[in-house]
């Protein structure tokens, strides 16, 4: 699939928008619980279970599995969620979320599930009208963080040259966690003066960074935002006075937009109401999302309402079923996917012991 996928990702984006998603869940359920080759960790929980997972036959009845305990993805060993039929030893990496909350979750992406991300990345840039082959500035959580693997996406699926600086999101959490304000402040000064120095050059077409970063560059040198070509957000906190504010900067360029995190990203699909409503699109089939009520998790709110957002892994070698976000959001049905899509993403609740920081 690789090479198939690198000559012709948009052949491969037509086949996944063309999958049958209750025959897409049947493979993967079927997968991970197949009783020699599965993954040891649903292997672990099957006996538990009161129901036989071999027998789902719909995407629908996912939801006997209730919400997916992500403390699981703290203390499992994340190859234990990866199916035996994936050749031992695992070889890759292991990528953690950003630890808002705590301690990070983490998950082992194998080269198919990186491909898979990176192909709908590529389309997104297409769609937004990004050009390949020009000079990015890669300005978000790097290390553990799988948003820092864009350096690699843009590069080899969009013929870029990428500069990067270093951006560490629990630093910065922690410091907001323990009133240590002025510390924020000084680190975020550190990430200006990095990206000050490589966009100074002039060679930099687009920059992609998180919201609350661009909007400080935006206080600290307007006239390096004015001079780019455009922009790529990923984060959940943009309003519609931040996009008016970031187009109005950008003086023409291109503001493009995502919503993600470890386990699923999704793509920007409409932005309409001068910002009012900002939609995006799952990554579809191996991600979906859907909002539910916040009183009750497992019932989905009708469309145009607001809830929490739940997410569902269905890689073939991940499954995570409805995981709960920290998300809200708008269900937003549309006739272009072949799922519901989400609007207008807020955190549920930012708070000193769960800060959003930089991201």
């Amino acid at each position: 699939m690789t090479a198939a996928t690198r000559a012709d990702p948009d052949a491969q984006i037509a086949r996944w928008l063309d999958t049958d998603l209750d025959a897409w869940t049947r493979t993967v359920v079927r997968r991970h619980f197949d009783p020699v080759s599965g993954s040891p960790y649903w292997l672990g929980q099957a006996p538990r279970l009161d129901f036989d997972p071999r027998d789902i036959t719909r995407y629908d009845q996912l939801g006997a599995f209730g919400p997916f305990p992500l403390d699981r993805l703290r203390e499992e060993d994340p190859a234990d969620l990866v199916p035996l039929s994936v050749p031992r030893p695992l070889a890759g990496r292991v990528w953690d979320s950003g630890g808002t909350t705590g301690t990070p979750c983490r998950a082992f992406y194998t080269p198919d599930m990186l491909l898979h991300r990176a192909v709908w990345r590529r389309w997104s840039f297409v769609r937004e009208g990004f050009a390949p082959g020009r000079t990015w500035l890669q300005a978000t959580p790097t290390g553990p963080h799988l948003i820092g693997n864009g350096v690699r996406e843009v590069s080899e699926l969009h013929a870029g040259q990428v500069y990067a600086v270093d951006m560490d999101p629990r630093w910065v959490k922690r410091l907001i966690r323990a009133g240590r304000l002025a510390e924020v402040d000084d680190y975020t000064t550190h990430l200006l003066d990095q990206i000050t120095d490589v966009l100074r050059q002039g060679r930099v077409h687009y920059l992609n960074t998180t919201p609350a970063l661009l909007q400080a560059l935006c206080r600290h040198r307007p006239d390096l935002v004015a001079a780019l070509d455009g922009v790529r957000l990923s984060g959940t906190q943009i309003s519609a006075d931040m996009y008016r504010t970031f187009t109005t900067a950008l003086r023409g360029g291109i503001c493009g937009l995502t919503y993600g995190n470890t386990f699923g990203n999704a793509a920007c699909l409409d932005i309409e109401q001068d910002g009012e409503l900002i939609s995006y699109v799952p990554n579809y089939p191996q991600i979906t999302m859907a909002v539910v009520d916040k009183g009750d998790l497992s019932t989905p709110v009708a469309p145009g309402t607001v809830g929490r957002v739940r997410l569902t892994v269905l890689h073939e070698d991940l499954f995570l079923p409805n995981i709960l976000e920290r998300d809200q959001a708008l269900r937003h049905p549309t006739d272009q996917w072949p799922t519901d899509g989400v609007a207008n993403i807020r955190p549920l609740q930012t708070t000193r012991s769960s800060p959003e920081g930089l991201y």
